[in-house]
């Protein structure tokens, strides 16, 4: 079995990151055309609406990072932190059940990060090309 985890080690690390990019990379996208309608929302929530554009970069930025496996482990950090402290602002403190899920999937989103914090971005990645692994 472990022959078989080191086959497809490398091809789970790639799909994982793509797969964690791809929420963000939506979102920013998402945000750019809605870009009105979240600036109000993040307001109605006590947070400035200036930031909408660094929220923005930090998706897309962030995601293609991601995607390339480029500055991983400090891309993954920054992003495990910009997820939870999204999901308690927007989702926290909330009897809504929903809610409550969305902030579970944020914590499990940044769990995922922390893993790969920890192990980097594996034989699939820029990090590794350039001797960053």
């Amino acid at each position: 079995m472990s022959k078989l985890f080191a086959k497809i080690s490398p091809w789970a690390d790639l799909a994982g990151r793509f797969l964690m990019a791809f929420i963000f990379m939506t979102t920013g996208y998402g945000k750019i055309g809605g870009f009105e309608g979240t600036q109000g929302f993040m307001e109605s929530m006590g947070v400035p609406g200036e930031l909408l554009p660094l929220v923005i970069i930090t998706e897309l930025g962030g995601g293609l990072l991601l995607m390339l496996g480029l500055f991983t482990r400090y891309t993954a950090l920054a992003l495990a932190g910009f997820t939870i402290l999204a999901g308690y602002i927007f989702h926290g403190g909330s009897e809504d059940m929903m809610q409550q899920i969305m902030l579970a999937k944020n914590m499990a989103i940044a769990g995922g990060f922390l893993v790969l914090v920890a192990n980097g971005a594996g034989k699939f990645s820029l990090d590794r090309r350039f001797g960053r692994s």
